[in-house]
Formats: structure tokens, sequence, C-alpha cells
């Protein structure tokens, strides 16, 4: 069951005394991070009234927010996007939360355990799956990821050297 909230960021600390957080991006559509937009945080709708990049990261001005001290209580929460407001994407696309707890399946036929977390390596995302005590590293990789079936709710892939123990 897909989450209806979608997180794309967090506040990592207010910026300033006029109450701008400072933001670390978790989404690959920045103009989410555009003004006028709407977000939400601890579920709760607020709009950006300002946006600004810095180093990597983004500073908001929410509409909300006009100190530090009410900057402050968000530190640490994470921004989110209702399920309804997330972008298409391409075929053979994914969001890491549609991948998160299928199933992973071998092209013999062997169930290797469900999807716990997706590790971006910047080559590359890795689908880590707890294995008998371990945990498989498997690549998103063309040659290793057969085919994604989010209605069945599996993933096949093609084991290649060092995947398994």
């Amino acid at each position: 069951m897909d989450p209806e909230y979608i997180t794309i960021g967090r506040i990592l600390r207010p910026w300033g005394v006029k109450g701008e957080i400072k933001v670390e991006v978790m989404t690959d559509f920045l103009d989410r991070f555009s003004p006028k937009q709407e977000i939400y945080v601890k579920h709760r709708k607020v709009t950006i009234e300002g946006s600004r990049w810095h180093r990597g990261q983004v500073i908001l001005k929410l509409k909300e927010i006009d100190n530090i001290e009410s900057a402050e209580v968000f530190r640490g929460q994470f921004i989110e996007i209702q399920r309804s407001q997330v972008s298409p994407l391409a075929e053979n696309e994914y969001y890491r939360f549609q991948l998160i707890g299928l199933e992973v399946w071998t092209i013999e036929g062997d169930c290797l355990g469900h999807i716990s977390d997706i590790l971006s390596t910047g080559s590359n995302d890795v689908m880590v799956v707890p294995y008998h005590g371990a945990e498989l590293l498997i690549p998103t990789i063309e040659d290793v990821v057969k085919s994604v079936d989010l209605d069945a709710g599996c993933v096949v892939i093609e084991v290649i050297e060092g995947i398994l123990p």
C-alpha cells in the first residue's frame, strides 16, 4: 500500500532570524521547493513564500513561520507532499516508496526476501534485502534487475557474482 505522504526533504535547522529554514533535499523534483508550492510538515499544510539554493540545500521561507523561535520548532521534521502530488515517472522508473516491501525473486524462481531499503551510491541505487541474518546489496542495473511488477509486488533479478554470500 502506498503511503499517503511522500517525503521530499528534511528540515535541518533555522536559517537566520526571520524564520527561514535550511532543508536537506530528498527529491529529484527541485521545483517542489518553488514559491507558492504547498507542502506538509507533520501533515500540516504550509506554503512556500520564498526559496533559494545554498551549497546543494534549499533555504525556505514558509508563510507560516516568521521568526527563529517558530522555525526552531520545525528542526528535524520531514517535508512531505501528498501522494496525489507525485509526478509521473517515465517507463521503468520507480519511486523508492514503490519498491520498498516488494519481494525479490531470482530468474530461477527463488525468493530472496523483501526490499527493506534503497541506498543511493552515486552511480546507481542499491536495493537492500535482509537474507539469513545478513543483507543482500542488489544493484539496480539492467544486467541484474530483469523486471519490476508493482501489481504483483515483486522484482525479478539475475544473480551475478557477489550478490549472494
